[in-house]
C-alpha cells in the first residue's frame, strides 16, 4: 500500500517534473486532446494521397528559373528504377496526369485534324505554348508503367477543342469530343486500366488563362458520360467522371451540376494553392501562422456545402495542390518546412468529406515530391508515405485546449485496430505535453465522485501517463511515435530526419523503412517546437473504427 501510494504521488508529479526539465531550453504547454472515437466525422478514399504529373516541359520558367526539367509525361523517365520504388512504396498510389497544357493537348490517333508535335514556346499561345500531342507510343509507354507500379491513374482531357476564343480569357462554343472519343476508344480497346478521366483543367469561374461558361460545361460533361458509356459497355467496371478541376467559384460549380444533372459527374475536383505566389518572399511565415493557415477551411466547407446541396450525388477530390502557385517556392516547397502546409492540408481536407488529395506534383516544378533529376525524395514525399501508411479512411473529430500552433488530426490507423493522431507544433519555442483523452472516458467524468478507491487510482494513473483505452493497465502495451524534424535543425532541408535518424536511399538503392519508436504508454507524449508526430494508438476504443 506503501509504495502504491507513492507511485501514485509520483505520477500525479510527472508533468511537473518533466516541465522543470523542458523549461530549461523551451516553453512548456500542457495540453489536453479529446478524440471522438464514436462516430467519425467524414471518410476519404482507402487512396487518399495522389500525386499529379504535368505537361510542362524544360522551357517552363518562373522568375528566371526553369524548375521543371525533363518530368513531363511527354518526355519523364520512366526506366529510371528510383522512380517506380518510390511509387510501389505505397503499394498503390493515384497519379493524375494533368496541368495547365493538358486543353492544348492533342492526342495523335484515329482521324486527327492538326498536326502531331511537342509543345513548343509561342508568344502568343496560351500560357505562352503552341499546342502539343501525345503519341500512342508514348501512352502504351506510361501504360506499362503505370501496371508495373500498380498506380490508379486519373487522365485529364483536353477540354477546349473545338471551342473559339471570345476574347477576355473567354472561350465559347462546343467541345469538339471525337479526338477524345478515338483517345479513349484506343484506350479501351488495349485494356489498360483507368480510374477516372477529368475534362479540363482551370477553366471554372474565371479561370486561369481560358475559362468556359458553366451552362456550356454542363452540356459537355452529357457528352462526355454518353462517350464513356458507350465506350465502356462491355467493362466490368467504368472509369469515373471528373470535372472541372479548377478554382472553387461557388455559383459556377453550382450551375455546373444543376445543368448536368444527377449521375453525370461523379466527383467534383477542386484546385488549391492558397500559399500565394511562389516568389513571396513570406511564404515561411505563412506556412507557420496557424491563422493563415485556417484560411483553407472555407475553401474545404463551401464546396461540402455545394455538392451537398446540388450535386449530393459526387464525390469531393482536391485534383491538384501544390501550395504556392508558378511552380511552386524555390529552396521551400521542396524542404521540410513545408511539410507544416501539406499535412495540415491533409487534415484538414479529410475533415471536410475530401476524399482524395492529390498534390502538385510527383516530380517537376519547386514542389515535387521527388527531385526532377535523380527521383531522391523530398521531405513531403516521406510526410505523405507516413500518411498513406498510417491514416485510415474513417476521420475522426480531435480538439486540443492548447495555443493554435499545436494542430491536431485523428483518424482510424491503416488496416488495423486503433487510431492515429497526427500533431503539428508550429511553434518555435513551445514543447506540447499532450495529454490523450478518449471521449468515452472524458463523458465518464460525472461519475467520478462514485468511484471506488482502487478505480480512482486506475483513473488517476490513466489521466496522468496519457492512457487513452479502457484495456487493462497491468498489460505491458506501447504506442507507436513517427517524429519528423529536419536535419541540422534547418526548416529549409532537403533531408526528414525521422525519430533521429535523417532518411535517406539506401546503399543498394531503396526507400528507406520508416520504423517507429515504440513507447511505453506510461511515457509522457510530447511534441518539440517546429516538428511533426503521427502517434499509432493501438488499443484506443474507437467504435468508428470497428
Amino acid at each position: 500500500m506503501e509504495f502504491r501510494l507513492s507511485l501514485v504521488l509520483f505520477l500525479v508529479s510527472l508533468p511537473a517534473i518533466l516541465a522543470q526539465d523542458f523549461g530549461k531550453a523551451d516553453n512548456v504547454e500542457n495540453v489536453k486532446v479529446v478524440v471522438n472515437g464514436i462516430l467519425s466525422v467524414a471518410r476519404v478514399d482507402n487512396n487518399f494521397v495522389c500525386a499529379t504529373i504535368d505537361w510542362w516541359n524544360n522551357e517552363k520558367c518562373n522568375y528566371g528559373h526553369c524548375p521543371w526539367g525533363h518530368s513531363s509525361a511527354l518526355n519523364l523517365n520512366l526506366s529510371h528504377p528510383l522512380l517506380a520504388k518510390s511509387i510501389q512504396a505505397f503499394d498503390q498510389l493515384r497519379i493524375r496526369i494533368g496541368g495547365s497544357l493538358e486543353d492544348q493537348l492533342l492526342y495523335d490517333v484515329g482521324n486527327l485534324k492538326y498536326p502531331c508535335h511537342p509543345f513548343r514556346k509561342l508568344e502568343n499561345g496560351l500560357f505562352g505554348f503552341s499546342r502539343g500531342c501525345l503519341n500512342m507510343s508514348r501512352w502504351d509507354e506510361l501504360n506499362q508503367f503505370f501496371s508495373k507500379t500498380k498506380s490508379i491513374v486519373t487522365f485529364s482531357l483536353n477540354a477546349l477543342l473545338g471551342r473559339h476564343h471570345k476574347g477576355g480569357g473567354v472561350w465559347v462554343g462546343e467541345w469538339d469530343s471525337s479526338n477524345a472519343y478515338d483517345f479513349i476508344n484506343y484506350t479501351v480497346s488495349k485494356r489498360y486500366e483507368i480510374d477516372s478521366w477529368e475534362f479540363g483543367n482551370e477553366l471554372s469561374g474565371r479561370g486561369v488563362g481560358a475559362s468556359v461558361g458553366a451552362g456550356q460545361y454542363g452540356r459537355d460533361l452529357i457528352k462526355l458520360k454518353h462517350i464513356i458509356n458507350h465506350l465502356y459497355n462491355e467493362s466490368v467496371a467504368k472509369p469515373a467522371l471528373m470535372a472541372p478541376g479548377g478554382f472553387f467559384d461557388q455559383s459556377w460549380f453550382a450551375r455546373l451540376l444543376q445543368v448536368s444533372g444527377s449521375g453525370t459527374v461523379d466527383i467534383i475536383s477542386q484546385h488549391i494553392y492558397n500559399l500565394g505566389a511562389g516568389v513571396d518572399p513570406k511564404l515561411v511565415k505563412k506556412i507557420l501562422n496557424p491563422y493563415y493557415l485556417n484560411r483553407a477551411y472555407g475553401l474545404f466547407h463551401d464546396l461540402e456545402l455545394t455538392v451537398k446541396r446540388n450535386g449530393p450525388w459526387a464525390s469531393i477530390w482536391v485534383g491538384e495542390s501544390g501550395g504556392a502557385y508558378n511552380s511552386g517556392g524555390r529552396n521551400v516547397s521542396d524542404t521540410f518546412v513545408n511539410s507544416f502546409w501539406y499535412l495540415d492540408q491533409l487534415g484538414m481536407s479529410a475533415k471536410h468529406n475530401t476524399r482524395v488529395y492529390c498534390r502538385q506534383s510527383l516530380v517537376g516544378g519547386n514542389y515535387g515530391l521527388l527531385n526532377k533529376t535523380s527521383f531522391v525524395p523530398n521531405p513531403d514525399y516521406y510526410s505523405a508515405l507516413l500518411w498513406h501508411r498510417l491514416m485510415g479512411q474513417g476521420v475522426l473529430s480531435a480538439h486540443n485546449n492548447g495555443s493554435a500552433d499545436l494542430r491536431t488530426y485523428a483518424h482510424c490507423t491503416r488496416g488495423r485496430a486503433g487510431i492515429t493522431l497526427l500533431l503539428i507544433n508550429l511553434s518555435n519555442e513551445t514543447n506540447f505535453f499532450t495529454n490523450v483523452e478518449n471521449i468515452l472516458d472524458a463523458d465518464l467524468g460525472a461519475h467520478a465522485r462514485n468511484i471506488s478507491k482502487e478505480s480512482y487510482f486506475k483513473r488517476g494513473l490513466k489521466r496522468t501517463v496519457s492512457w487513452v483505452g479502457r484495456k487493462a493497465l497491468d498489460e505491458a502495451i506501447c504506442r507507436e511515435e513517427y517524429h519528423l524534424t529536419p536535419k541540422d535543425g534547418d526548416l529549409r532541408s532537403k533531408t526528414m530526419v525521422l525519430n533521429g535518424a535523417p532518411l535517406e536511399i539506401t546503399k543498394d538503392g531503396n526507400i528507406p523503412e520508416l520504423e517507429p519508436a515504440r513507447v511505453d504508454m506510461k511515457a509522457p507524449l510530447t511534441i518539440a517546437p517546429l516538428s511533426i508526430k503521427f502517434v499509432v494508438l493501438p488499443y484506443f476504443d474507437a467504435q468508428a473504427c470497428l
